[in-house]
């Protein structure tokens, strides 16, 4: 599934594209998505695109009265292409530009979410409730450390609940906590607010590094380019079961935890 980095990477390849062009079309071919693709998205035609950001795992593309959201789901991918390129089997909406450029959303399983949005974005039902995003200011140990009071959960569920904080998935979850030395069974409301605070320097740090690497392959994603992600080649302890830590030679376990597999060095995660 594609997660934060995978999304950050997209959004930055397609923006230099769609950055002050007109939508002169959207091709809608398969509307049975997760979410149904409705007409509402034909209200994009005609209109200017504004700005393009991200927010958690959606990408937001603005325009003067509203604008288009787009979930990659489980396997989604975008991609720049012309316009009268030829269609595959999986390429199930295009957005066409006056530049004869087109947008091209591609999504095997369907689980993708492709919808128009009013403003404010931010009130939009998907987004109201979502956390701070992990590389901005209001993120910070302190703000974990209050969040975390009282919380007898796992660590780990506690950073991948996205009304917490968005963006940090299984993998980048696991990194982080390996690198700040926190084993990810621990209950989140007795650690201490200094090692909230190395938490979050290598949540930042884990996704800072796969966003310039493009993200992580580990089945389907790829990014606007169509190349792969190449973070997987630098995983500390994640897909690593049995392998020694690379910092202390301590045979790397598995953990299932909240319904998803946790790494971890028994002996650096305490």
């Amino acid at each position: 599934m594609p997660e934060l980095p995978e999304v950050e990477t997209t959004l930055r390849g397609i923006s230099p594209v769609l950055l002050g062009r007109t939508i002169s079309e959207v091709r809608v071919r398969n509307a049975a998505l997760r979410w149904p693709v409705t007409d509402e998205v034909q209200q994009a035609c005609g209109q200017r695109v504004s700005s393009l950001r991200r927010r958690a795992k959606y990408l937001l593309i603005a325009l003067e009265t509203g604008g288009l959201m787009i979930h990659l789901g489980m396997s989604g991918s975008l991609r720049i292409c012309d316009e009268d390129d030829e269609a595959g089997k999986h390429d199930h909406v295009d957005i066409v530009l006056d530049s004869g450029h087109c947008l091209r959303f591609n999504d095997p399983r369907r689980f993708g979410l492709f919808c128009w949005w009013k403003a404010p974005v931010e009130e939009h039902p998907l987004l109201r409730h979502l956390g701070p995003e992990p590389l901005q200011d209001s993120f910070s140990g302190t703000y974990l450390y209050q969040k975390s009071r009282g919380r007898r959960g796992a660590v780990k569920n506690f950073i991948m609940d996205g009304k917490v904080v968005v963006g940090v998935g299984n993998i980048y979850a696991s990194e982080s906590l390996f690198m700040a030395g926190i084993h990810p069974a621990r209950a989140a409301g007795r650690i201490s607010a200094v090692r909230y605070e190395a938490l979050v320097a290598a949540i930042r740090d884990v996704l800072e590094r796969a966003i310039a690497q493009g993200g992580t392959t580990l089945r389907d994603f790829t990014g606007s380019d169509g190349r792969p992600g190449y973070f997987a080649q630098e995983l500390l302890v994640y897909g690593r079961e049995a392998v020694p830590c690379f910092a202390c030679g301590t045979s790397i376990r598995k953990k299932v935890i909240g319904q998803r597999s946790s790494f971890y060095c028994p002996t650096c995660q305490v």
